[in-house]
């Protein structure tokens, strides 16, 4: 079957990233994708719900590779205990930068298809927009005794109702970034938290199944 979509610029990653890079918007009303405009580009990316297996081969025929799996999950926001995490501030930026240039160095943004730096760049310049609340609204950490950060995990509004985890990362101490992030959402009244990872994050499935998360979707990323 063709696969009929429009193309459009990635123009904040690729000036992050230095590369002329797109991705596919689907459109039954668009027409076929073809070889002619996708060889215009040097990456396209393509996202499609993992049940959608005819589009998965019609891409694949386009040249597209399976890059990664997503999972998305969601909680029911209920009265949680208090949380003892610190809200980030700007002191914070550079340790949080180089936590989440390594906690994120193996993302769909990783060597081959980007540059070996560029996963662990980009996340970090997530983080730091975190706390400045120019990309999620806000950024929580818990410290060592000596005052280092040990986790954290960003957050964003996303509408009246929902809020969405960016980022959460610090070994050990899944359970207390989940309980955070929750008080966070049940202090501004909202009903939903929502949370995305890899297929093959199997311990980050685990941690947000055993806080109440149940699976709503799931996807791939593919790449040409």
């Amino acid at each position: 079957m063709p696969v009929r979509a429009s193309i459009e610029p990635l123009n904040w990653e690729n000036q992050f990233f230095g590369i002329n890079s797109a991705k596919v918007l689907f459109d039954e009303q668009a027409a076929p994708l073809t070889l002619e405009a996708l060889n215009g580009w040097s990456r396209v990316q393509a996202k499609i719900a993992a049940h959608q297996t005819d589009q998965l081969d019609a891409l694949q025929q386009l040249g597209f590779q399976l890059v990664e799996g997503e999972v998305d999950l969601a909680l029911t926001v209920k009265a949680v205990a208090h949380s003892c995490a610190e809200v980030a501030t700007v002191d914070d930026i550079p340790q949080l930068r180089q936590l989440a240039a390594q906690a994120f160095a193996q993302s769909r943004f990783r060597a081959p298809w980007y540059a070996i730096d560029a996963s662990g760049r980009f996340y970090a310049q997530w983080i730091e927009n975190a706390v400045k609340g120019t990309f999620d609204d806000q950024c929580l950490v818990f410290r060592h005794d000596d005052g280092t950060i040990r986790a954290f995990v960003s957050l964003r509004e996303v509408n009246a109702s929902e809020a969405r985890i960016g980022l959460l990362a610090g070994r050990g101490a899944g359970a207390e970034l989940m309980q955070a992030a929750l008080c966070w959402a049940q202090t501004r009244g909202l009903s939903t938290l929502r949370v995305a990872t890899q297929i093959g994050n199997t311990a980050a499935l685990k941690r947000y199944i055993q806080s109440g998360a149940n699976i709503v979707s799931t996807a791939y990323w593919l790449y040409r």
